[in-house]
């Protein structure tokens, strides 16, 4: 049984609550859980905050409280539509204002002013002047034009017969555009796609990336580089392209998982090749601009990159000189490792031309949306982003999750978190600059556990997560950051708010334009008598669908394997039995209602109601009735693939992020064989409905 946690003082309650540190949480709304000194204490250390006595706690009190009361404006200022924001409307009356537009105005008054990150300049009466940046957005981002359905991939599992053993980024192009003409799609989400931390053998989780700024060449398609066709060596090629069908035999056809590492050894060396042939005047002129586009954070991620292949993958491990990306000793790496940065910016222009192409595809296809990317939540603390940015992590600080209903461990998923506030500091220059990397391709943007723009559970390291606590950021800053860089690119925002939500989050990113994430089994009537919520019930602005990577698959839930898959690998903390039952009671109460709804019809138009295809194109109509306004089908829930992408809780006992989509008897599935499965398209001829408003 675990000690109770020593509690906070007042000096180090109110302390932590100066600098958004919470000494308490609610895991339910009628329970409250206190949180330790000690991880209150680790906190504001990581805030640069020493509370490790009462002598220090009293003079970090005084020195906060006597910074905020004679402070005019904080580091950022937030404005939405035009009006004048809240912290310049409090300013003591008399106050004189000098704004400097990023459209380069100069302006004395905050009326009317433009979207954009502006510099305003506050003198008081008495004398005291305050800097701030000045965020200002546009009120919400407008909803999607019409309603739309889209497919949902983890884009390694889709192999096509061109693929070198696993999915990329001419699959998804190929996908988009079949998708979008053939089928009525409106857009196509696809996991992050992030740079990876090297190394062998590689974490394939694509939430650990290195770099969330800049994306992995892994996923290139190396036919689609105009420069691999001017590679001299035959017999490297020829040799290139045998291995490459032998990893794509072996999955589609021998039933081998993904292999990321072999697949990355064999583009890496054909990369090398393409990086000799040199690029002709437009496409000289192309990546010149690029690289200067892109500036030194692109700099930073090729040196690290560069580095990372003398030194290995951690930067903490390195020579101390060059742990600082900013120390002489690192300039003079560079220049000294000038051919490989300079590689691995090549692959980064690369790998931005081809997600830029697949965008156009999508769109050129009909889609009003296209490719949905999504952000992960974190960096690995050994890669690129922390090293370039260091100055905005938290030392000694993971993310997770504190204790729940359903793990009454907590999580520490082992990224460092962001510091509020050198992120206020700096006007969210590394958020934005992030937000519009990643709006350069993308028709809309899911953001992984959305919630961690108001707060995220700060884990200290050496302690479990139990011992964790929440840390606040400034959440209008935050949104106000994500609706200008959305607004300014034309794209949609949808959040995973799945889980546990704290009480205001929803509404506020509601009136903001972002769309939640609803998954069916979860949407029950939880403050009534929790029966499965009807259709009409559900909100609008959402992405509903069935599943997602870390849940079952429909068929699976359906049939229950996924009780049974869990109780193979020991995950269960219950008797079989009584897991079965429940699941099969959960199931039962869905299909009676759509039973009762009469959207069990029978598989593609006719035959047994009762079938398990029957049933998964009952769910996906029921979604159809639902006011949902974009409804998401798993790309594996088409061919009744029975197994997870990933299955949270394990680490080797699974496969995780290494299977191919694949049919209900396991049998590995090509984007050739989805194209022409009749499985797919009378499930996909349900969701046509979603064109045209509600289903009937």
């Amino acid at each position: 049984m675990t000690a109770p946690a020593e509690p906070c003082s007042e000096d180090l309650s109110r302390l932590a609550e100066l600098h958004g540190v919470a000494t308490s949480y609610r895991p339910s709304p009628d329970r409250t859980v206190d949180a330790s000194a000690t991880a209150v204490t680790l906190a504001l250390a990581a805030l640069g905050v020493d509370a490790t006595t009462p002598e220090a706690v009293r003079a970090a009190l005084a020195a906060r409280e006597e910074e905020l009361a004679g402070r005019l404006l904080p580091p950022t200022v937030t404005g939405w539509g035009g009006t004048v924001p809240a912290a310049l409307a409090a300013l003591p009356k008399g106050t004189r204002l000098s704004i400097r537009t990023e459209q380069g105005e100069l302006r004395s008054g905050a009326d009317g002013l433009p979207p954009g990150v502006h510099q305003v300049t506050a003198t008081a009466p008495d004398g005291r002047t305050a800097r701030a940046h000045l965020i200002v957005a546009p009120p919400r981002l407008p909803a999607p034009a019409g309603r739309s359905y889209g497919l949902l991939v983890q884009l390694y599992s889709l192999l096509s017969g061109r693929s070198w053993g696993m999915g990329d980024l001419g699959d998804l192009n190929e996908l988009a555009a079949w998708a979008g003409r053939s089928l009525g799609a409106g857009f196509v989400q696809v996991n992050p796609l992030h740079a990876a931390v090297p190394g062998s053998p590689t974490d394939p989780s694509p939430y650990r990336p290195s770099s969330r700024r800049f994306p992995d060449p892994v996923h290139l398609r190396i036919e689609d580089i105009p420069e691999f066709a001017h590679v001299t060596d035959d017999d490297r090629v020829r040799s290139l392209r045998r291995r490459a069908g032998r990893l794509r035999t072996a999955v589609l056809e021998q039933g081998e998982l993904i292999d990321r590492d072999a697949v990355w050894k064999l583009k890496r060396e054909a990369l090398e090749l393409v990086h000799q042939v040199p690029l002709g005047p437009g496409r000289r002129a192309a990546y010149c601009d690029f690289l200067a586009e892109q500036g030194t954070a692109l700099e930073d991620h090729a040196t690290w990159c560069a580095l990372a292949e003398v030194h290995g993958p951690d930067w903490h491990s390195w020579p101390a000189s060059l742990r600082d990306p900013r120390s002489p000793e690192t300039a003079r790496a560079r220049r000294e490792l000038m051919d490989r940065v300079d590689f691995h910016c090549r692959l980064a222009w690369l790998t931005d031309n081809q997600l830029a192409a697949a965008q156009r595809t999508a769109r050129e296809a009909g889609m009003p949306l296209g490719i949905v990317h999504d952000l992960a939540v974190g960096v690995h603390p050994g890669g690129a982003d922390a090293w370039a940015q260091q100055e905005y992590f938290a030392a000694g600080m993971s993310i997770g999750a504190p204790p729940d209903a359903f793990n009454a461990r907590g999580q520490d998923w082992g990224l460092p978190p962001w510091r509020p506030d050198r992120l206020a500091e700096s006007g969210y220059a590394p958020f934005r600059d992030l937000l519009r990397a990643l709006f350069r391709y993308a028709g809309a943007l899911r953001i992984d556990h959305v919630m961690g723009l108001f707060r995220l559970w700060w884990v200290p390291h050496g302690h479990p997560p139990t011992e964790g606590t929440y840390v606040r950021y400034d959440a209008e800053a935050m949104l106000a950051s994500l609706v200008l860089e959305a607004s300014r690119a034309g794209a949609m925002v949808i959040g995973e708010d799945l889980g546990t939500v704290e009480p205001g989050v929803r509404e506020a990113l509601r009136e903001r334009g972002v769309y939640g994430t609803s998954v069916l089994w979860f949407e029950r009537d939880w403050e009534g008598d929790g029966r499965p919520l009807p259709p009409d019930a559900w909100r609008a602005d959402c992405l509903a669908t069935a599943t997602t990577h870390d849940l079952p698959s429909t068929a699976a839930r359906l049939t229950g394997e996924h009780v049974d898959l869990r109780d193979r690998l020991g995950l269960l903390t219950r008797p079989l039995s009584e897991e079965r039952a429940e699941a099969a009671a959960d199931t039962a109460e869905w299909l009676d209602l759509l039973s009762r709804l009469g959207m069990l019809q029978g598989s593609g138009g006719g035959g047994d109601t009762r079938s398990e295809e029957a049933e998964i194109q009952a769910v996906h109509r029921y979604l159809l009735h639902t006011p949902a306004r974009l409804i998401g089908v798993w790309l594996p829930d088409t061919v009744g693939d029975r197994r997870p992408q990933n299955l949270p809780g394990t680490w080797d006992q699974y496969p995780n992020w290494r299977l191919p989509i694949a049919d209900a008897e396991g049998r590995p599935v090509s984007l050739e064989d989805l194209a022409e499965s009749p499985r797919l398209h009378a499930l996909l001829e349900v969701l046509r409905d979603a064109r045209g408003g509600r289903g009937r």
